[in-house]
């Protein structure tokens, strides 16, 4: 931009530039809900037709980020003089134009297609078991994600590449540091903890109506606040959350036998429809009305599903709709059903009816095996028997089935290699998180224990929500919390919590 520029002139640069902005976002936005409607609504023989239409919109949004006309505002916007939230706009911008720019559109366009018409094949592995009918598609994902790896840096850990699609900014050995952490910790924790000598309650054995769980999973979303004017609760095999501050839609699943599995579920991707729902209006189709990361994104879930759900405050004030779907569990106390949400379960194979506390466990498992996929150094037929004795190693169990094994997560059939992290880090930024609340709101479990949840989302809305990607990730952390990212808050709520439930 020429340095004479007059204000004015500065001001509808900026505004012209946000229209791109928001096309590139727009496009994205679209293809979000084709990608849920094949989740939850979309005919299983539609998948050829949906994958050409994902890739068209996936080669027109690369071609809308790479393209002279984004390209000529970067530059011109970069030595303006802007506002703090306008230069996040284009700092963001051009992170993702840069990297985009560096991978060729039919390698975008081959992505996508190659990952749409993956999901039935991951699907149909899953239900027969048959790892590999999965594997030629896995090897070719790998193969698709290496190149687009390398194209944005052929200098760098390829993996640490991909990772950055999910969290840019705390980096790859941040993340390395939290998980061998937890490991190093947790690991002999539950074994103290399974050694221990405690009797929990188990209030929910026995099977469920899943239609009258399905109602539960409702009233839980009324209890927290869900947004029902801007949202949508559906089924699908893999529960996940989609959407934007205007169609923050949830998904979740039942299972007769584990009906505490679906509460946690839903509360679970309540967590995220609310944090998107809470990103300002205003800034719909900009970085400043965008989610920061996944690490943030799944803090949010991890607080709400956590520090909330898990509480024998939220107990206390959630059984009497629990026993009101289910009259045969009257006569069930608030400790009983608390206890019953919070047992451990090593001898889990399924990472997403895991516990709180084996859950990373599976992380670091995933972590380890698609590092050294990505890096060459395993071999895809050698992955089910690596799951299977990292699982033992780690948890003290082995799958007996593929399918309760390497096969049970969807992620890999999207490619999406640098994920799983995010769902630790997460978890840790969320225990950090919910220190600083407490110290701000006065009477957190009156709080909870009323169902008066407006204090907790006001500060949620407020240090987190409100910023969208304004903050690099450290600097929003230390915004929120006054401190650097660390998981000392959730080693040390993870300790106390299980010591005092098993008495170690």
């Amino acid at each position: 931009m020429a340095t004479d520029a007059s204000p004015d002139e500065r001001s509808d640069t900026y505004e012209e530039f946000l229209q791109t902005v928001k096309r590139h976002a727009n496009l994205k936005s679209a293809g979000m809900v084709l990608n849920w409607d094949q989740e939850v609504m979309m005919p299983e023989g539609g998948t050829p037709a949906r994958s050409q239409q994902l890739s068209a919109l996936s080669a027109v949004s690369h071609d809308v980020l790479t393209g002279e006309e984004m390209a000529g505002y970067l530059s011109e916007l970069e030595s303006a003089d802007l506002d703090g939230g306008q230069r996040a706009v284009v700092r963001e911008m051009r992170r993702q134009h840069d990297r985009a720019v560096a991978v060729p559109r039919d390698l975008v366009e081959e992505i996508t297609r190659t990952t749409s018409e993956a999901h039935p094949v991951w699907k149909e592995a899953k239900e027969n078991d048959d790892f590999e009918s999965f594997a030629p598609t896995l090897e070719t994902l790998l193969d698709l994600k290496r190149r687009y790896a390398e194209h944005i840096d052929p200098d760098r850990d390829p993996y640490e590449v991909l990772f950055e699609d999910y969290e840019p900014y705390l980096g790859l050995d941040t993340a390395e540091r939290v998980l061998e952490r937890l490991r190093d910790e947790l690991v002999p924790l539950i074994d103290d903890l399974r050694d221990a000598d405690a009797d929990l309650a188990t209030p929910f054995e026995g099977t469920f109506d899943t239609d009258a769980q399905e109602e539960l999973a409702r009233d839980a979303l009324d209890t927290l606040g869900y947004d029902w004017d801007r949202g949508r609760m559906d089924v699908a095999p893999h529960p996940f959350s989609s959407g934007n501050q205007f169609d923050a839609r949830v998904t979740t699943r039942f299972d007769e036998a584990d009906p505490l599995g679906a509460i946690t579920s839903t509360i679970h991707e309540f967590g995220h429809a609310f944090y998107t729902l809470g990103l300002p209006d205003e800034h719909y189709g900009t970085p400043l009305g965008s989610a920061a990361g996944l690490t943030v994104h799944e803090s949010q879930s991890r607080f709400w599903e956590n520090h909330v759900g898990r509480t024998e405050a939220f107990w206390e004030q959630f059984l009497p709709s629990v026993v009101d779907r289910f009259p045969r569990l009257e006569g069930t106390t608030t400790r009983e059903a608390y206890e019953a949400a919070n047992q451990i379960y090593p001898d889990n194979l399924i990472r997403v009816e895991a516990d709180e506390l084996t859950y990373h466990m599976h992380i670091i498992l995933r972590f380890e095996i698609e590092r050294d996929l990505i890096a060459g150094d395993l071999d895809v037929a050698e992955v089910p028997a690596v799951w299977n004795d990292k699982m033992e190693e780690y948890l003290g169990v082995r799958p007996e089935t593929d399918a309760e094994g390497c096969l049970q997560d969807i992620h890999w059939s999207h490619g999406t290699f640098g994920y799983f992290p995010t769902y630790s880090l997460g978890s840790v930024l969320a225990a950090q998180l919910d220190a600083a609340l407490r110290a701000d709101v006065d009477d957190f479990e009156g709080t909870v224990r009323d169902g008066e949840f407006g204090p907790l989302a006001d500060w949620l809305r407020e240090n987190v929500h409100a910023h969208g990607q304004r903050y690099r990730t450290d600097d929003l952390v230390r915004e929120a919390t006054g401190e650097s990212f660390t998981a000392d808050y959730f080693v040390e709520y993870a300790t106390e919590k299980f010591g005092a439930l098993y008495g170690v």
